[in-house]
């Protein structure tokens, strides 16, 4: 069955910004882009206000200075708030960096309240993995902070083609009050191959990566302690969900498999996974799409044909199965069909 709230799903339906927003963006030179003009009337003052009555950011410290948020799998729901995928921050000698906020600004909120109970020491990063909604719609509760958003260079303009729709979609999906304050916030640092962070007494270490899961991956590891932020690079129990290239994918878990990490944080899944075993799941399930794909096209069958066939040996190793794997099964499709 399909749920067009879904946050991938909406990506089907998502229309370009137009040129004169992108334009008033630059000229005004805010980073950021509201849905006021469809009516959403909260200001974010009011959605933290309510977050910590509302919604409560439960961490777990899996390694030294170093929180993970686990989100529920789910698409965006009101019986889950948004609160679907892992968010996280890391604590240095002189500031803490956040990685990805959720997928509310009520949300964003109350991780911003977490990190306040654990240090006094200033946000002053918010980094996002990619451009995926329940990842960055978070960001506006750190908006008014003046700390760095950072991301991959094609983060920004992945952001601004899509924004209306993850807005517009995922509000009606979650719910009016839930939602309050909710804005995109583009980067205002794009990372073109790698990019390093200095917390005090501890680097961070991000990398942009090549079409993979998105156009605008970005892996982040503290060096200190071996911790690996994949983003959704990294499933578990959640199907993986594909919106850049299948092959680029596979390619970039093969040349990921070898690095040392003493934990790997996914963005779907556990707090924190051992490596390189999270990767096994992920690549099975890729590798049997590709390979259903393949062979339906060799053998002259449609795209139609193949969603309804292909993978279905998977079904029982994911949640939300039925949500994103016959998409996943298209965007292969679409891919492979032209090697």
């Amino acid at each position: 069955m399909k749920h067009a709230n879904s946050i991938e799903q909406s990506d089907c339906y998502s229309s370009s910004i137009t040129r004169q927003t992108f334009l008033r963006l630059v000229l005004n030179g805010t980073a950021t882009l509201s849905f006021a003009a469809a009516g959403l009337r909260f200001g974010i003052a009011e959605a933290m206000a309510q977050a910590p009555a509302t919604v409560e950011a439960n961490v777990i410290e899996v390694a030294h200075g170093v929180f993970v948020h686990q989100g529920r799998h789910g698409v965006y729901a009101p019986d889950n708030g948004g609160d679907i995928c892992n968010t996280g921050f890391i604590i240095g000698d002189d500031a803490v960096a956040v990685v990805d906020t959720g997928g509310t600004a009520l949300l964003g909120a109350a991780l911003k309240a977490r990190i306040s109970t654990l240090t006094d020491r200033p946000v002053r990063y918010v980094i996002n993995t990619h451009m995926h909604p329940d990842h960055v719609l978070g960001n506006a509760a750190f908006k008014a902070d003046g700390c760095q958003f950072v991301g991959h260079e094609k983060l920004a303009p992945a952001l601004l083609a899509r924004a209306e729709r993850y807005l517009a979609y995922n509000k009606a999906a979650v719910g009016e009050k839930a939602f309050a304050g909710t804005e995109i916030v583009l980067p205002t640092v794009g990372v073109a191959d790698h990019h390093e962070i200095d917390l005090g007494g501890r680097t961070l270490a991000l990398l942009a990566r090549a079409t993979a899961h998105t156009d605008n991956d970005l892996t982040v590891r503290d060096e200190k302690t071996g911790t690996l932020f994949t983003g959704d690079l990294i499933f578990s129990g959640h199907v993986p969900t594909l919106d850049g290239s299948i092959r680029g994918w596979l390619k970039l878990l093969a040349e990921l498999e070898p690095a040392a990490a003493e934990r790997i944080v996914p963005g779907h899944g556990p707090a924190a996974m051992n490596w390189p075993a999270a990767s096994a799941p992920v690549k099975r399930y890729l590798e049997v799409v590709a390979a259903g794909v393949r062979a339906a096209i060799a053998s002259g069958r449609t795209m139609r044909d193949a969603i309804e066939t292909v993978g279905e040996s998977e079904r029982a190793n994911w949640q939300l199965f039925d949500e994103f794997h016959r998409r996943n099964v298209s965007a292969a499709f679409a891919e492979l069909e032209w090697e």
